[in-house]
């Protein structure tokens, strides 16, 4: 007869609660080794904001998070690309998140965050339009709260032919509901013209549809000169089948050429509806106004403007007056008040360097040529020494013309760019 076999006693109260505890302690071992690597965790979190934006996030730098107070997480090298897409839409240096508690345990019903640093964050603007296109439609989006603000250094937007670099963004605080204040410097810069800025900007809440306002000082510098200007800046954010950008933009500056001992002020202002997609700029319709001293005609028009990698202007116009500073014209040109209609038709680099395209009409005489800018900025610099004609080139007719006493009828002449006729 074979013995019988050994009964395994029952599990008592404390042989379980010993067996519960070692579990926990070796669970609680593993979390503390997983959770010891900040690549580890700044991975996961990357793969879930990743998963949730339909975005390929990755991080290449040390990581670094902490727990005690106000948990932080900072992680380095991140880059993030719509799937498919060879150009990430973000790069950043260095992203810093802080969060409270009562944020990490709202599980996402709270989007308050104390503060986010962004290190030499790059946007390529085409990529990011393209990433948004493909974003299904959502009611009005949620915004998290910043109560200590948002704070960005050495960033960069990449758009078609130009970009706008070492942006540095400092705001107090971000609440979607309130006005907010922020100071913004950076260098807009396209070929060899750079625009460098310190503005300020308000924007009544953050959502499509509020209002923005900027004020500050914009420079333009294309060697030789330099243009200075106090401007401002309005409109209401766009975000639209059409682009990002400005409805009812409008866009006003006290500016001062100068060049040498040249120094030209007027102020001047445009408007229409202002829109960015793929990277390009656009304005149409555009309405214009400058009003010149001196050397600087006062002129108001209408047309549009397209730039990206080149720009594209057209304006139809009027010229109030012939500007006393540059040669009179000859009779009867000179005795009329009439105003002077144009139209101008740009299309070349972004500094005004190509030649632009002009018709210039007075009573019934009328010119049909072209100039380039740098030219008639060094006219206009030298104009007590220079030529009386601008330096233009084309075709003028009149019907008649009375010059040193002489009445010439059926007047026709052909300019080169020397102004010689």
């Amino acid at each position: 007869m074979a013995a019988p076999e050994p009964q395994t006693p029952p599990l008592g109260p404390r042989r379980i609660g010993l067996l519960a505890l070692l579990i926990a302690l070796a669970l609680l071992a593993f979390a503390l080794h997983w959770v010891s690597r900040p690549d580890r965790v700044a991975r996961l979190i990357l793969s879930q904001v990743g998963n949730a934006l339909d975005l390929e996030i990755t991080s290449g730098g040390a990581s670094e998070y902490r727990l005690r107070g106000t948990p932080m997480l900072t992680i380095r090298g991140v880059v993030a690309r719509k799937p498919g897409d060879a150009t990430p839409l973000l790069r950043a240096d260095r992203i810093r998140l802080e969060l409270p508690w009562r944020t990490i345990r709202a599980r996402g019903a709270d989007l308050t965050v104390r503060r986010i640093e962004l290190d030499a964050p790059d946007l390529d603007l085409p990529a990011l339009q393209r990433w948004l296109a493909t974003r299904p439609p959502t009611k009005e989006p949620r915004i998290p709260t910043l109560t200590d603000g948002l704070r960005i250094v050495r960033g960069r937007v990449m758009g078609d032919g130009w970009r706008v670099e070492a942006i540095d963004v400092d705001a107090p605080s971000f609440h979607p509901d309130r006005m907010v204040r922020a100071r913004l410097l950076g260098r807009f810069a396209t070929g060899e013209l750079r625009v460098p800025f310190d503005v300020r900007a308000a924007l009544t809440r953050l959502a499509a549809g509020a209002g923005l306002g900027v004020v500050g000082n914009v420079s333009v510098l294309s060697p030789p000169w330099t243009m200075p200007m106090r401007t401002q800046l309005s409109g209401r954010l766009h975000n639209g089948d059409d682009g990002i950008g400005l409805d009812a933009m409008r866009l006003g500056a006290n500016a001062t050429y100068r060049n040498g001992d040249t120094d030209l002020a007027f102020t001047y202002g445009l408007a229409g509806p202002m829109r960015v997609r793929e990277g390009t700029l656009h304005v149409a319709p555009l309405g214009l106004v400058v009003y010149g001293t001196g050397a600087v005609p006062s002129l108001q028009g209408t047309g549009a403007l397209t730039f990206g990698d080149s720009l594209s202007m057209q304006l139809d116009g009027t010229l109030s007056s012939w500007p006393r500073a540059w040669p009179a014209l000859p009779s009867p040109l000179g005795e009329s008040t009439s105003p002077l209609p144009f139209t101008l038709d740009y299309r070349g680099r972004a500094d005004l360097s190509a030649t632009t395209a002009l018709r210039l009409r007075r009573d019934t005489t009328r010119f049909d040529g072209a100039l380039r800018l740098p030219s008639i900025l060094q006219w206009i610099d030298h104009l007590d020494t220079a030529s009386p004609l601008p330096p233009l080139s084309g075709h003028l007719t009149s019907p008649r013309i009375d010059i040193a006493g002489a009445t010439l009828e059926g007047v026709e002449v052909e300019f080169g760019e020397d102004a010689t006729p």
